[in-house]
């Protein structure tokens, strides 16, 4: 089973992802999905922009899915990952992994989400409320660490 991954500037429906993807296979047991929302960043932040390489990002996140597919031995799996500017509270990204038993759906869920925030190629731009443009947010080592404990 190949995942569905997606870059686009329209918004999702994690239920509606979640319900296509255990339609699919009555095999599942267990789903995890994860949402990263745009948060307010202490009330100043009013929005991200997210710029992203076309092409290469969704091969990425392809080949970031498959790994995680064939390591966790997953059912299912979605990955859809906004670009554009995006409000606070808005979704910005949904991964879904589905397999036979919960322990695989977790890790196969943090596995993507740790790849994704390293290695996929994305960049945000803060847009405040005071409608100054921020600054481009820099990586963070946390995530670089977080990444590195599945090696």
């Amino acid at each position: 089973m190949q995942p569905t991954v997606r870059v686009q500037t329209d918004d999702f429906d994690a239920a509606a992802e979640t319900r296509l993807i255990t339609e699919r296979d009555k095999n599942i047991g267990a789903v995890v999905a994860f949402t990263g929302l745009c948060r307010d960043d202490g009330g100043t932040l009013a929005a991200l922009e997210l710029e992203h390489y076309p092409g290469m990002a969704e091969a990425e996140i392809t080949r970031i899915a498959m790994l995680a597919m064939e390591r966790f031995d997953l059912l299912g799996l979605t990955a859809i990952h906004r670009h554009g500017k995006i409000a606070t509270g808005e979704n910005i990204v949904l991964v879904i992994a589905a397999s036979s038993h919960r322990q695989a759906a977790f890790d196969g869920a943090n596995f993507v989400m740790d790849y994704l925030k390293t290695s996929a190629p994305f960049w945000k731009k803060e847009h405040h409320k005071d409608g100054m443009a921020g600054d481009w947010v820099a990586a963070k080592v946390a995530d670089d660490t977080a990444k590195d404990r599945w090696r």
